[in-house]
């Protein structure tokens, strides 16, 4: 389950870097474990359920945070149609710190209001 933090306009591999940078600047660690444009390449084969060609703009990104200490925080980042939705992964086999969820939404959040339009979902 994911708890949606917000949507900015733009490609996903800019927001992704885009969110990867804040965060290292913010002394997080970072790894991305996952990347869709990376395993659909494997599979030239697949259609997009959403656009139903195999060259669309989807892209889904999963991100491991890490902060000082404790279990890392995941990241979501899933974008298609020019826009893109961070969202925080909300599950009891993986509970990080709500420390970390918060730092994470105030480092991330500020950075991106400066992108209009931007649909704020509120935690």
């Amino acid at each position: 389950m994911t708890r949606p933090l917000f949507t900015t306009p733009g490609s996903g591999d800019k927001a992704v870097a885009r969110a990867i940078d804040i965060l290292q600047q913010a002394d997080f660690q970072v790894m991305r474990s996952f990347d869709l444009n990376a395993a659909r390449a494997a599979h030239v084969e697949c259609s997009c359920p959403h656009h139903g060609t195999d060259l669309c703009d989807c892209q889904m990104v999963v991100l491991l945070v890490y902060g000082q200490d404790g279990p890392p925080a995941t990241l979501t980042a899933h974008s298609r149609d020019g826009r893109t939705q961070f969202a925080l992964v909300n599950d009891p086999a993986q509970r990080p710190s709500p420390d970390l969820e918060t730092a994470i939404i105030n480092h991330l959040l500020p950075a991106f209001l400066s992108y209009p339009p931007l649909e704020v979902h509120l935690v």
